[in-house]
């Protein structure tokens, strides 16, 4: 065991120093690192330095905590605090960055990527591989190679010629002579000396290098100003044609900063407009009543069987525009609306043979569902679901479209993206709707990208422009603005009149947060799923009140149309819709009478008296002329003519309607028959059948085979049942607490089985290996052990063959089994002998 005042010499006696709470502030920081649990310290210190885990936790880090990990590589090895501090302060000691600067070095040592006390600082050897600069992945800071580094393969003359120019004496070695090289130019005064007699040119030269990229081209004979530099130093060649500037000569030049623009404070998310709360919210009811009728809407047009699913699964571009035409919407709003309800679990592939979409068992609950908990079902959907609707219409990775419902629309960035951007409008006065920029730029701190900016947008940035359009049409925001349903989603508090919300301060990985209802809106953490459901639940009901009631009337008109001046209940608008079509949408709803939806209607079983009786229950306004001569017109003729299956026949008791049929032309193509004087038969199916004579201007109606009318109802297809998606996690999830108990116990006890010392016993162990004794040695050590109540360490091997190492202190030997107290699972467990490789005594301390 190390000593605890003794410094570290390794990640993982840095680890063995730090207490549980500590640990814990790591797993839950690096939930990667439990996955599975490490046997001991050591394996969770390795596991912590691999180069998988060690970029993971580099993208998380905000722009500062990262520009202080990139400033700890270009650092000495090991660096102490003052150098740290210097290199991102610089010597004029901003005092922003000083303040900022042991958050964001905490921050790194929670982490494990840096370890060590003040005067040592040492950042884990993945970590400086990755940002340290080099000719092939140039560091952030633009800082080149070390004096020392860039003259490593240079002729021992060429450096003394070099030291001696630049004023120095000449040393005994090109070591020593770099080293003075070095400190010279990291030399305030004595550099400013060197340089004040510097041509301008060669100023100038050293101005373009100075911030990077460090490197430059010079032709075999360089000019006087070029080779006043190469003469000093100031500029090294790496490769024939190829100088660099020297990491201390930038690092005067910049006035010890690695960085340019060093960011300490997050960027504030700026207000562009503020409205009054009720207006926020009002309207976010408006546009989340919008939503549940156009998911509605279009669930009710795949009612009997939605578009063919491709053979490479989703939804086909035609079939796609046929969907935005039907819901008169664009095609990127569709596919938002097809894939939210997919997320909801309300759609999905039916499995049969020629496989289609359709509504699944799940949309008829919903549906039963009051409107503000169908709203909360699918703003909980959207919050939590990785697929991205924005994707549709662009191309994968193998250059294959994307197509809405079809595999690659997840990215599992989605949820937690959402929520930030939400979080972020939380932290603003209540009803201020963000400066969109603003919010992209808080991200782009939050999570910057590592290594050179891309020139289009990075995919965060994309999906924060998405959330804020999608929340906009779900109504969690109203405006710009979040709502209050909005802000329940999150779990925030709702703000009280005339007060601010709390200010926005960075949430640091070791930040203590109170519980969820408690919390500062700018430190949100996403919930857990039984949270979720009582958040979504606290919005429904915050709705409730701001949705329309629903109308049990509409206003019938002489031009055959009706207006329904706002929702409509669902029996009436069920109704109203088989016997109208709709004609426009929006506050008001134009619903248009024509002899074929009159016909649909009684079609469906209803007859003429029915829908007198119907229309005028439901109307605020009398039952004009028109529409009641339209329906009895309709009705009069309705089932007039009776079609069967002959493979089809027509019969009507009026033989002279049936000799105008026989004697028009258009009816040659049905190769009709008379078989009575009341009897038509043909070869054609009923089906076709009734179109044609439909087509011909009749209204024939459908019968059984006994004779009875049949009522033509829409066949409602339904998918099995079906779950909704389950969403791509992004890396292993953040362990629970007890979880973290469990395994920083289990770790613990691991590492006292692998570190406590031990008495020779048997043949010599070696670091790593199990113990090896005879089975008499064994049973004997066992037995003694028993007696004076000693704990041994020994080696096991399981039914599965695998081998570990434990430490116990026997109970009981008999019967060929030990029962021992084992300290490594801290439980009393028995084990078989004969499993037992060997066995040592622990050295007393």
């Amino acid at each position: 065991m190390s000593n605890p005042a003794t410094p570290p010499r390794s990640l993982a006696e840095a680890l063995r120093a730090r207490d549980d709470a500590s640990l814990a502030v790591l797993l839950r920081a690096r939930p990667d690192l439990i996955t599975p649990v490490p046997t001991d310290l050591t394996q969770l210190a390795t596991r912590a330095g691999t180069r998988a885990s060690v970029l993971r936790a580099l993208e998380r880090l905000d722009r500062f905590a990262l520009q202080t990990a990139e400033a700890v590589a270009v650092a000495g090895d090991p660096a102490s605090y003052p150098e740290l501090l210097g290199l991102m302060a610089g010597d004029a000691a901003d005092p922003l960055v000083t303040a900022a600067l042991p958050r964001a070095l905490g921050t790194l040592r929670d982490q494990a990527l840096v370890w060590g006390d003040d005067d040592r600082l040492r950042l884990v050897r993945t970590a400086r591989e990755v940002l340290a600069p080099s000719p092939q992945y140039p560091s952030p800071t633009g800082l080149g190679p070390t004096v020392r580094e860039a003259t490593s393969g240079m002729s021992p003359g060429r450096i003394q010629e070099i030291v001696a120019t630049a004023g120095l004496p000449s040393t005994h070695d090109s070591v020593s002579a770099a080293d003075a090289l070095g400190k010279l130019f990291g030399h305030r005064k004595k550099m400013a000396k060197l340089l004040a007699g510097a041509p301008a040119e060669s100023l100038e030269v050293l101005s373009r290098l100075v911030w990077g990229p460090p490197y430059g081209q010079v032709t075999p004979e360089p000019a006087a100003h070029l080779r006043w530099l190469l003469d000093r130093g100031l500029l090294l060649p790496t490769a024939p044609g190829t100088v660099v500037l020297p990491r201390e000569v930038a690092l005067h030049l910049r006035e010890g900063r690695a960085h340019r623009e060093p960011e300490p404070v997050p960027p504030v998310v700026e207000t562009a407009v503020t409205h009054r709360p009720q207006v926020v919210d009002t309207t976010a009811a408006g546009q989340a009543y919008t939503a549940l009728a156009t998911v509605e809407e279009l669930l009710k047009d795949w009612d009997e069987g939605g578009p063919a699913v491709l053979r490479a699964g989703g939804l086909s571009v035609r079939d796609l525009k046929r969907t935005a035409v039907a819901l008169d919407l664009p095609e990127p709003v569709a596919a938002f609306w097809v894939e939210l309800a997919y997320a909801a679990g309300l759609l999905a592939p039916d499995g049969e043979a020629d496989e289609r979409y359709a509504a699944t068992p799940g949309y008829d609950e919903w549906r039963d569902l009051p409107p503000a908990e169908r709203w909360a079902q699918l703003a909980q959907a959207w919050l939590t679901a990785t697929r991205t609707s924005g994707l549709v219409g662009g191309r994968d990775a193998k250059d294959r479209s994307l197509s809405a419902l079809g595999p690659g629309l997840d990215r599992s960035a989605a949820p937690e993206v959402r929520h930030r951007v939400l979080t972020l409008l939380a932290g603003l006065p209540e009803g201020a709707a963000p400066v969109t920029a603003s919010v992209l730029a808080r991200l782009r701190w939050e999570r910057p990208l590592r290594g050179p900016q891309q020139q289009g947008e990075d995919l965060r940035g994309r999906l924060a422009r998405w959330t804020l359009s999608e929340a906009e049409l779900l109504g969690v925001t109203g405006r710009g603005a979040l709502s209050a349903q909005g802000r329940a989603l999150l779990g925030a508090p709702a703000v009280e009149a005339g007060k601010e919300p709390e200010p926005q301060e960075p949430a640091g990985p070791g930040d203590k947060l109170p519980v969820h209802h408690h919390r500062p809106a700018a430190v949100l953490e996403p919930l857990s799923p039984p949270e979720q459901a009582v958040a979504a639940a606290a919005a429904g009901r915050l709705l409730a009140p701001l949705l329309p009631e629903p109308l049990d009337h509409v206003l019938l008109q002489a031009d055959l149309t009706a207006v329904a001046p706002g929702p409509l209940q669902r029996p009436l608008a069920d109704a109203l819709g088989i016997l109208a079509d709709v004609e426009s949408k929006g506050g008001a709803t134009v619903y248009r009478f024509t002899p074929a939806s009159v016909r649909r209607a009684l079609d469906a079983g209803r007859t003429a008296t029915d829908l007198h009786a119907f229309l005028t229950t439901h109307s605020r306004t009398p039952v004009p002329q028109p529409l009641a001569y339209l329906i009895d017109d309709v009705a009069r003729r309705h089932g007039h003519l009776r079609v069967g299956a002959a493979s089809a026949y027509v019969r009507c008791d009026d033989d002279t309607v049936l000799n105008e049929i026989m004697a028009d032309k258009r009816a040659a193509a049905l190769r009709l028959r008379r078989l009575a004087p009341t009897v038509l038969a043909t070869q054609a199916d009923p089906a076709a059948l009734l179109e044609g004579l439909r087509a011909m201007g009749y209204a024939p109606a459908a019968e059984s085979a006994e004779g009875d009318v049949l009522i033509a109802r829409a066949h409602a297809h339904r998918t099995p049942p079906r779950s909704a998606p389950e969403p791509v996690p992004d890396g292993p999830p953040p362990p629970d607490s007890t979880l973290l108990t469990a395994a920083i116990r289990a770790i613990r006890a691991g590492d006292l089985a692998a570190t406590t010392p031990r008495k020779a016993a048997g043949a010599a162990v070696q670091g790593g290996e199990l113990p090896r004794t005879t089975a008499a040695e064994t049973l004997a050590t066992m037995q003694a052990a028993v007696l004076t109540g000693g704990t041994l360490w020994i080696g096991y091997v399981n039914a599965e063959g695998t081998a570990s190492q434990r430490v116990i202190a026997p109970i009981r030997v008999e019967g060929g089994f030990v029962t021992a107290y084992d300290h490594t699972a801290d439980e009393v467990r028995t084990y078989p002998l004969h499993r037992v490789t060997g066995v040592a005594e622990l050295a007393e301390e």
